[in-house]
């Protein structure tokens, strides 16, 4: 792997919590990636909420094959810049282990319940799960990653949660954000493909449901761009065969923006001058879009944030989410026993969001059916 100077190289990482004998035959990313795949936590994303729930249809993205598309679009754009293209695979793959079921209505129904005990925000439990929470070997708990995977893993903390973990951990992955400092290219790319993977792949999911339609969709200037290149190619496709013309647009907005992250990206550290990982870390963000492609994406996000998010279907279903976290979280807390005994920590609340949010959706439904002998969503049909 020819790597540039300034991408993270396997043989300088800055180590493991607990040191190991070196792999003899993979990198230390490498090792990392492969311990993600074969974690439970990995294999729980395949039933839990993107923006549909599981049960609503087979097709819909999961965040299983999200954090894949993820990884897809982050090596191919790591390998055009010289960067560690096994890096950004093991972010990718990790980066939403810690979500809870039922999407980001879930996350905030846990959050809502853990106040007074530290709050519940899915970068951290990320982190969590794979410094604590994955119990495969007998040396340690967790996964013991590298720093520079848990980094990426952690792309968001709070000052007052950065300062404790600074305090557990001198110069670990929470010294940044006291620092002002950034993270490695490869964990900033990752956060990018993460934004450009699901934009895209929410369109399809909307329109699939229907609760979005082609012709609506030319009101978001990027779709109408690329559609109106697909119609000048292939002018009886939109209404011969719109399944294959609306792939067609969304490949071709995936390549453009893949494309100008990399051209940005190769202009912004021509400027900035860094010749290494760390002068890295003490620049500006280098990995970006341009600025007519910030634009064109944060407009898409606040159309699908309206019309597809936002939407009274998507709406009535994660609120049912949302109360299932919140009745689980309260029969677990009232009864302690109804918890696995491998789950009833010291720190009783947080032992709990820690169970819930390793939920997946059907599994968080039936517990919930369980305790309350009730089917929510059944009863909402």
């Amino acid at each position: 792997m020819d790597l540039a100077p300034y991408a993270s190289d396997p043989a300088r990482t800055r180590g493991r919590r607990q040191a190991e004998t070196p792999a003899p035959t993979r990198t230390e990313f490498q090792r990392d990636r492969d311990r993600i795949v074969h974690s439970s936590a990995f294999r729980r994303l395949v039933y839990k909420t993107q923006v549909f729930l599981n049960h609503e249809g087979d097709l819909f993205r999961t965040r299983l094959t999200h954090s894949l598309e993820v990884a897809q679009l982050g090596r191919s754009i790591a390998r055009s810049l010289g960067l560690n293209e096994d890096l950004v695979e093991a972010v990718a793959l990790a980066h939403d282990l810690g979500h809870t079921p039922f999407g980001h209505a879930g996350q905030d129904a846990l959050d809502e319940c853990m106040q007074g005990h530290g709050g519940f925000e899915h970068n951290l439990q990320s982190l969590w799960v794979v410094d604590r929470l994955e119990h495969r070997y007998p040396e340690w708990d967790g996964l013991n990653l590298c720093f520079e995977t848990r980094e990426g893993i952690l792309k968001r903390c709070p000052l007052a949660l950065a300062e404790r973990l600074e305090a557990e951990e001198p110069g670990g992955v929470g010294g940044r954000f006291l620092r002002g400092q950034q993270p490695s290219l490869e964990a900033q790319l990752t956060n990018l493909a993460d934004e450009i993977a699901y934009n895209a792949h929410d369109i399809d999911d909307g329109v699939r449901s229907g609760l979005l339609s082609i012709e609506q969709l030319q009101d978001v200037p990027l779709f109408a761009q690329f559609a109106g290149m697909v119609d000048a190619a292939h002018p009886t496709l939109r209404t011969g065969e719109p399944r294959r013309f609306l792939a067609e647009v969304i490949r071709r907005m995936l390549s453009q923006q893949v494309y100008d992250v990399i051209d940005t990206t190769r202009t912004a550290l021509a400027k900035a001058g860094v010749g290494s990982a760390d002068d890295v870390r003490q620049t500006s963000p280098l990995v970006s879009f341009s600025e007519d492609m910030k634009c064109a994406s944060a407009e898409l996000k606040r159309y699908l944030f309206r019309h597809l998010y936002r939407h009274p279907q998507v709406m009535a279903t994660t609120e049912i989410g949302r109360t299932m976290v919140r009745e689980l979280f309260a029969a677990y807390r009232a009864a302690p026993m109804e918890l696995p005994p491998e789950h009833r920590g010291s720190d009783a609340a947080r032992a709990v969001a820690d169970y819930i949010a390793g939920m997946t959706d059907r599994f968080a439904c039936r517990e919930h059916r369980r305790l309350y002998g009730r089917d929510l969503f059944a009863l909402a049909d």
